[in-house]
């Protein structure tokens, strides 16, 4: 590596060091419950070694432990996935020009964290850097693999790790993410009206009301920007 890349390596590496570490509840929590779903110690560490995808490597153990297909499961992981699809197609103008390899390289490591602080990065400097992005992405490959290989131990000692709330460190993690971007009204209407309509509709519609609050809340958020938007047009 060029030496002098290496301020930006180590910017990457910091930048999405403390997300990094707010996962590590959920890296352990995965290999955990892999464990427990009677995977191999091999086999777990797989899933973040090959699928690095922490929702759904969780969705999947769940469902392998309870003998779903094959079919299915790969049906899930595309679904909760497919916001990797948005990831992409901002990105692709930051790496239509890098070489194949570096592509690829990216590509694997683009989560939601990497995309953040990557994004972030590329606003105040006012160019994306391929070193930042990889680097960042690298940096929270590696402590997701970690937190994985220490639940995986700690599953095979212990039974009952979901007690201990673990699960609470996805909620942290997209409220870290997602706090600093709420910055207009619309916006925050958005985040309001999806959040309060998963309480309501939780009850109602227990495997699919995540999916339908935030539906209503992206809608309510655009007819607001919409609204406000014309009400300007028609002030000037």
């Amino acid at each position: 590596m060029n030496h002098r890349n290496l301020p930006t390596v180590c910017e990457g590496a910091l930048a999405i060091l403390p997300l990094s570490l707010a996962v590590i509840p959920w890296g352990i929590l995965t290999g955990a419950l892999a464990i427990q779903a009677g995977l191999s110690n091999v086999q777990a560490q797989c899933l973040s070694l090959l699928v690095f995808a922490g929702a759904a490597q969780l969705s999947g153990i769940g469902m392998i432990a309870g003998g779903i297909s094959v079919h299915s499961i790969f049906g899930s992981t595309m679904v909760i996935s497919a916001r990797h699809l948005l990831y992409s197609m901002v990105f692709r103008s930051h790496v239509e020009s890098l070489k194949l390899p570096m592509r690829a390289g990216i590509a694997f490591v683009l989560t939601d964290e990497m995309f953040v602080v990557s994004e972030a990065h590329t606003k105040a400097k006012g160019a994306f850097s391929s070193t930042f992005a990889l680097s960042s992405g690298i940096t929270f490959y590696l402590i997701w693999n970690i937190a994985t290989f220490a639940g995986i131990i700690a599953g095979s000692y212990f039974s009952d790790l979901e007690s201990l709330g673990l699960d609470f460190a996805i909620v942290a993690t997209f409220i870290a993410m997602s706090f600093d971007q709420i910055k207009s009204k619309p916006e925050v209407v958005t985040v309001l009206v999806a959040g309060v309509s998963s309480v309501v509709l939780k009850p109602l519609f227990s495997e699919s009301y995540i999916l339908i609050a935030t539906i209503i809340g992206m809608v309510t958020g655009y007819s607001l920007l919409m609204f406000i938007d014309s009400k300007s047009k028609v002030s000037t």
